[in-house]
């Protein structure tokens, strides 16, 4: 593994536990050049999945950016990076059951929304706000008044 602060190819390996529930391994390693230290995370590789965006174009499955948009949603909310995660990892966990080898964002983009409706109603909005591409502030309002009529 090449270490992040100077780029030598030799490091080794001082920790490896378990990590996301099983489902990844936690390494913790030292450069033999600088002696700085990292974490690494392996995971299974699963199929290779493809997602299909509005526009019918194609582009290889990204978590980051769910983690991103989820991160953004729930910015300067009372919600912790851990629930976060675990929302993202659900999202992934139901896409990658599917088992399909294409799925389309609105899929997930849907997924993403019912998740953060049970986290945080805030977070949901400003999710919502971008997905559905509110337009006009009377969209927006709509949205809101679905949540307070639940």
């Amino acid at each position: 593994m090449k270490c992040p602060f100077c780029g030598e190819e030799d490091t080794r390996v001082i920790d490896s536990r378990p990590a996301d529930e099983g489902n990844s391994i936690r390494r913790r390693r030292q450069c033999d050049q600088c002696s700085k230290r990292f974490t690494t995370y392996e995971r299974v590789e699963a199929i290779p999945l493809v997602v299909i965006k509005k526009d019918l174009t194609r582009e290889p499955y990204d978590r980051t950016k769910i983690e991103r948009g989820v991160f953004r949603s729930c910015h300067k909310r009372p919600v912790s990076v851990s629930k976060m995660n675990a929302l993202v990892d659900k999202v992934e966990l139901e896409v990658f059951n599917l088992e399909a080898k294409e799925v389309k964002s609105s899929y997930i983009g849907e997924l993403v929304m019912n998740l953060l409706e049970e986290l945080d109603a805030v977070a949901y909005v400003r999710f919502a706000s971008i997905y559905r591409e509110f337009t006009d502030v009377s969209t927006f309002m709509e949205e809101i008044k679905k949540i307070l009529d639940k």
